[in-house]
């Protein structure tokens, strides 16, 4: 028997066994044992494939490393192994989406042309696709049902479970990753859509280039987290640690250089080191935190006033951000924050009972959109509930650009502003909202930078914008 027959057959044994073997049978070209990054990425494909205790894999990797190709030849070896998976993969859009079930369908369908080129049906003899049941983005095997959809956003699951969810890149520009609509609506497809089509025991495999914290795998990651459930990571650089490159075969460290000058930094640190686009774009670069208050020998509190800052929700998604703080030598200690999206009803008291609590000696509201009937409410509560007088509620219209008032006042909130060491822990939507606000892009709420900004101005009459409204004395 010819020997070359006789290799072909101990890699066909060894492909059904393992899935980089298959690749490599598949594309020995690309598939080398020179690249290690190719090694690892297959075997933890087919160890999360094969584990029981294991729901979630998530993995981070450059353009042009064969993430897309991988994940494709990772459903072909799957549909071999057992002809009852049913695999929806979701893509940027439809023709991405369909590209990459017609890649899948027609690999499984190639009929052997050359006795020592190797096709699936060598491997895996008797896997068939369906006839009759062959389109682009639906079909399945013989002796199976509804076996693999392709979809994406906007696209359509009714009626299909899945046993096997393959997200594949949903983000393909800087435009996008700075656009926190773009970045929900991803998330909302994927727990709306997505989610409601995995069947119990059923595994998540999230692959794409990382662009935001707030992109699909930074979104995955934090939740499946905070539900208890282990999630598998492999995140692969361009560059290494050591300043070597990843495979200087696919990206050499000059094409890498080049590719940074023409793209920029911060674009270039997303889509080939995995650093997310709106960390290097956020408006705050630092925050400033303090473990003790400002006290004298005797541990009496040094603040010369106990002041509040409050921006009234405008609209049903705005949030209410009621910031409550120290002031000692020019500085704000922050001591409470109120960040919510509560009713109006609920608001009022809940307000007035943090500044009654906190002996807040000011307290400044918003008037612009309801603020002023706010700011009367809270004052009746404070006087008919808490039977106090002490704080002196004051309201104003404010008629500057936000964005300009944000932008210009960012650098005295990072230098002037303290937070309690724990403040991230203590209101982790206020956290969020301030730690990834974007210099530039579309930001989904400013109103924490906003109220922020508020207590920043209040230390910097010089702004014109203020104009205090007093209340009128009863008679």
């Amino acid at each position: 028997m010819d020997k070359n027959i006789i290799t072909l057959g101990a890699k066909i044994e060894l492909a059904k066994r393992r899935f980089f073997f298959y690749c490599q049978l598949k594309a020995p070209k690309f598939y080398k044992d020179d690249r290690p990054f190719l090694i690892e990425l297959c075997d933890t494909l087919q160890s999360f494939y094969e584990a029981q205790d294991e729901q979630v894999l998530i993995v981070n990797m450059p353009p042009r490393h064969g993430k897309s190709r991988t994940a494709s030849l990772f459903v072909e070896w799957m549909f071999g192994k057992n002809q009852q998976e049913k695999v929806m993969t979701g893509s940027y859009n439809d023709t991405l989406s369909t590209t990459f079930a017609k890649s899948v369908r027609n690999s499984i369908q190639e009929e052997k042309a050359d006795i020592l080129k190797p096709v699936f049906s060598d491997v895996f003899p008797g896997v068939r696709v369906k006839r009759g049941d062959g389109s682009m983005s639906l079909w399945s095997l013989e002796g199976g049902y509804n076996n693999y959809l392709a979809t994406s956003p906007g696209g359509t699951a009714t009626g299909f479970g899945a046993s096997i969810m393959i997200i594949d890149d949903l983000i393909k520009s800087a435009k996008e990753a700075y656009n926190e609509n773009v970045l929900e609506g991803h998330w909302d497809w994927f727990t709306n859509t997505m989610l409601s089509r995995l069947e119990e025991g059923g595994k998540i495999i999230i692959i794409m280039t990382r662009w935001a914290s707030g992109d699909l795998a930074g979104k995955a990651q934090e939740h499946f987290k905070e539900q208890g459930i282990k999630v598998k990571h492999i995140n692969m650089k361009a560059v290494q640690s050591d300043g070597s490159m990843l495979c200087s075969e696919i990206l050499s460290k000059k094409s890498y250089d080049m590719k940074v000058k023409a793209m920029g930094e911060d674009i270039a640190s997303a889509n080939y080191q995995q650093e997310p686009i709106d960390l290097k774009g956020c408006l705050y670069s630092s925050f400033k935190t303090y473990i003790q208050l400002p006290k004298d020998d005797k541990g009496n509190l040094l603040f010369t006033r106990i002041s509040s800052y409050s921006d009234t929700a405008d609209e049903g998604s705005d949030y209410l951000c009621n910031i409550i703080y120290g002031e000692y030598n020019k500085e704000a200690y922050i001591l409470d924050i109120y960040y919510t999206k509560d009713p109006m009803e609920t608001t009022e008291e809940e307000t007035a009972r943090r500044l009654y609590q906190n002996s807040v000696n000011v307290s400044t509201i918003e008037s612009n959109n309801g603020g002023r009937g706010f700011a009367r409410a809270v004052e009746r509560i404070l006087r008919e509930k808490f039977g106090s007088n002490k704080t002196k509620i004051k309201w104003f219209h404010q008629s500057q650009n936000k964005n300009a008032r944000i932008l210009s006042n960012a650098t005295w909130v990072m230098d002037h502003i303290y937070y309690p060491v724990n403040w991230r822990d203590r209101w982790p939507e206020y956290y969020k909202a301030m730690t990834k606000y974007q210099r530039e892009g579309k930001n989904k709420n400013d109103d924490a930078p906003d109220a922020t900004t508020g207590v920043a101005e209040a230390f910097n009459k010089c702004s014109g914008g203020i104009s205090v409204l007093k209340p009128k004395e009863r008679r």
